[in-house]
């Protein structure tokens, strides 16, 4: 049950990126970079987790709420790692990126596949 639930939330979320889809990857990774969450946390700062470990999942939920590029971000990794993703990006863990990757892929073409051929979509 619980690799189904995974799988529909995995297809909801290949599906709200959608509008995502013709954007060109430096845009993305433009705005990424602007107005990430994460680019803009103070190295300096005391971690919230102390000196416990986190799981993956929990630094995606504690890194990325409320981040206003989350969906922005997920698609950029999904398109520049694929399924070799690692890390935390998009507000997931490397191994829910790697099985969206799939339901991304199915997804239909996006501008990824025209930058690789040299045009822009």
């Amino acid at each position: 049950m619980t690799s189904r639930y995974n799988d529909l939330r995995l297809i909801g979320i290949a599906w709200r990126l959608d509008h995502l889809r013709w954007a060109e990857s430096s845009n993305l990774d433009d705005v990424v970079r602007s107005s990430g969450a994460c680019m803009t946390a103070s190295s300096t700062a005391e971690p919230p987790c102390g000196d416990r470990p986190m799981t993956d999942a929990a630094l995606a939920e504690l890194l990325c709420a409320g981040c206003p590029v989350v969906d922005e971000c997920l698609e950029l990794e999904l398109r520049t790692a694929g399924e070799d993703t690692f890390g935390v990006w998009g507000g997931l863990p490397e191994e829910d990126r790697r099985e969206l990757h799939f339901h991304w892929r199915r997804r239909g073409e996006r501008a990824l596949d025209h930058e690789e051929g040299g045009s822009a979509g």
